[in-house]
C-alpha cells in the first residue's frame, strides 16, 4: 500500500442493477457519491451485463427487468420501454439517464483487480486505463454479478472437440453460424431462444439438457414470484454452498415465441450427452450428432476472484452469506448474489445492504 492510497467509507463493486441500487440508497441515506462512497464499473459503457448481450435480445425474451428505485422520478419505466429496440440499447440508455440524474460519478473503466486486509480498512487495487490505483474502503459491496464467469461443464472429450466452442457471454449472432452443425447446451431461456434463432440458419440442431425442460404458463417470469428458487438460492447462500440454477426451479415461461417453436418441434431435448467426439457429440442412447460448433449456454458463477485474498471461500464452493453480508467478515456485502440476483431483489436488497453499511460504518466510528 502506497501513502498515495485515496479513502472512502464505501466502495461499491460494479453499476449494474445491484450496484445501483445500493448507490441510490447510500445516497438517500446521506453519503455522498464519489466521496463517501464511490461506484466502480469495469464495463466500458452504462448497462452493466446488458451491454455485452447480443443485439438481437429483445426485452420480454428473457427474464423481466425490474425497474430500478427512483426511475419513476426521470419518467422512463422498463415495463414501457420499446419492444423492437435491442435490449442491450434500452437497458444502456436507461442507467446512462439514471446515473447522470442521480450524479453517482460512476469511476469505469475501472477492474478491481484484489481486495485485501489492509489491517482496518479494505485495500481495493484497482486497474484503470490511466494506470493501477489503490482504494482504501471502510466497507465493500460487492455487486460483480456473474457476467465476468461463465461456466462450461466438463464432459469427456471437451478438450477434442475440433470445431468452436462459443459460450452466451460470446454468442454474438445467428449468423455467425450459417449452415454449420450445432449443438446447444443448457435448459434456460438463453439456450431456447439461441435455438429458435439458429432454426433457419444452420444446417442441423441438437439441444442438450440434463433434465427434461420445464415450461411454464405465462409469458414472462417474475423471479420473486418463483419462491422456491429464491429459497433454494437464499439456504445455499446462508450455507456457503455453490449456488444452484435459478432455471432449475424456475422453469420457463411460455411466450408466444416459445410456444410456436413448441408447435414446431424444435424445442426437443436430446437429453445429456455422454462424451464429446472431434467432429461431434454421443449421445447417452448411443447415437451421435455431428457439430462444427457447440454453444454453452450454460450459465455463469458469481464473479468473486478479487475476494480471494480475503478467503471468504467455504469447503462447500461458495461464501456464507447472511443477510447480505459475509459471515466471515462483517465489512463485506454482497449485492445481485443468491436470492437477491433478480432486478427486483437487487432493488429491495439494495435498501437493505446500504442500512447495513451505514450502520457498520457507524460501529467502526466512520
Amino acid at each position: 500500500m502506497t501513502e498515495s492510497a485515496l479513502a472512502t467509507q464505501c466502495v461499491v463493486i460494479g453499476a449494474g442493477q445491484a450496484g445501483l441500487s445500493v448507490a441510490y440508497y447510500l445516497q438517500r441515506l446521506g453519503l455522498e457519491a464519489g466521496e463517501e462512497f464511490v461506484l466502480l464499473d469495469r464495463g466500458p459503457s452504462t448497462g452493466g451485463a446488458w451491454q455485452h448481450r447480443w443485439a438481437s435480445l429483445r426485452l420480454g425474451s428473457a427474464h423481466r427487468v425490474n425497474d430500478l428505485p427512483g426511475m419513476d422520478e426521470l419518467g422512463i419505466s422498463f415495463g414501457t420501454a420499446d419492444r423492437d429496440t435491442p435490449a442491450r440499447e434500452v437497458v444502456m440508455d436507461y442507467y446512462r439517464q439514471y446515473e447522470e440524474h442521480y450524479d453517482f460519478k460512476v469511476v469505469r473503466p475501472a477492474t478491481v483487480t484484489r481486495v485485501t486486509d489492509a489491517g482496518g480498512p479494505l485495500l481495493v487495487d484497482i486497474r484503470t486505463e490511466g494506470g493501477d490505483l489503490e482504494l482504501l474502503g471502510s466497507t465493500i459491496v460487492n455487486a460483480t454479478g456473474t457476467w465476468g464467469s461463465p461456466f462450461v461443464p466438463w464432459y469427456p472429450g471437451l478438450r477434442d472437440f475440433a470445431g468452436r466452442h462459443v459460450h452466451t457471454a460470446e454468442y454474438s449472432a445467428a449468423s455467425d453460424f450459417a449452415d454449420q452443425d450445432v449443438v446447444v447446451v443448457g435448459g434456460g431461456t438463453s439456450a431456447i431462444g439461441f435455438i429458435i434463432e439458429l432454426e433457419s440458419v444452420a444446417r442441423s440442431i441438437a439441444w442438450s439438457t440434463r433434465r427434461d425442460p420445464q415450461f411454464i404458463d405465462g409469458p414472462s417470469l417474475n423471479l420473486e414470484d418463483a419462491v422456491a428458487a429464491v429459497a433454494m438460492q437464499d439456504e445455499a447462500a446462508r450455507a456457503g454452498r455453490a449456488l444452484p440454477s435459478i432455471v432449475s426451479g424456475t422453469g420457463v415461461p411460455r411466450t408466444r415465441r416459445i410456444q410456436a417453436a413448441l408447435d414446431r418441434g424444435v424445442l426437443v431435448s436430446r437429453g445429456v450427452i455422454q462424451r464429446i467426439e472431434p467432429d461431434g457429440v454421443r449421445w447417452e442412447d448411443g447415437s451421435f450428432s455431428p457439430a462444427t460448433a457447440i454453444i454453452w449456454a450454460t450459465g455463469f458463477r458469481p464473479e468473486l476472484r478479487h475476494l480471494a485474498p480475503l478467503k471468504l471461500r467455504e469447503r462447500e464452493g461458495g461464501v456464507t452469506v447472511a443477510s447480505h453480508h459475509s459471515e466471515r467478515d462483517g465489512r463485506i456485502f454482497f449485492a445481485g448474489y443468491g436470492p437477491s440476483a433478480s432486478t427486483i431483489g437487487a432493488a429491495r436488497a439494495g435498501r437493505n445492504i446500504a442500512r447495513q453499511v451505514v450502520a457498520t460504518l457507524s460501529r467502526l466510528g466512520r
